[in-house]
């Protein structure tokens, strides 16, 4: 999966719950990158799971999605700060 990939939801599957980890450890370990949130249940004789990441871009809009904040870097205080118009 591409770092510039927007999409955040992930399948996986294992004939045990082993193999399962397994496989969720070697992607996280291949990509550097954490899961926000994870659900396991048994499909047949399998276990799956959803995974969700941190999606690589985060947009702040106002409702309707036409105006969008800015961020600015404070570079005296290594502080992020949020403006918005809307």
């Amino acid at each position: 999966m591409s770092s510039k990939n927007k999409r955040n939801i992930l399948y996986f599957k294992g004939k045990t719950m082993q193999k399962l980890y397994e496989r969720m450890q070697a992607w996280q370990k291949k990509h550097n990158k954490r899961f926000l949130s994870i659900s396991i249940q048994k499909d047949g004789d399998m276990f799956c799971a959803i995974a969700l990441t941190n999606p690589s871009e985060v947009v702040i809009t106002n409702l309707d999605g036409t105006k969008h904040a800015d961020l600015y870097f404070q570079q005296e205080s290594g502080l992020v700060a949020l403006a918005t118009s809307f």
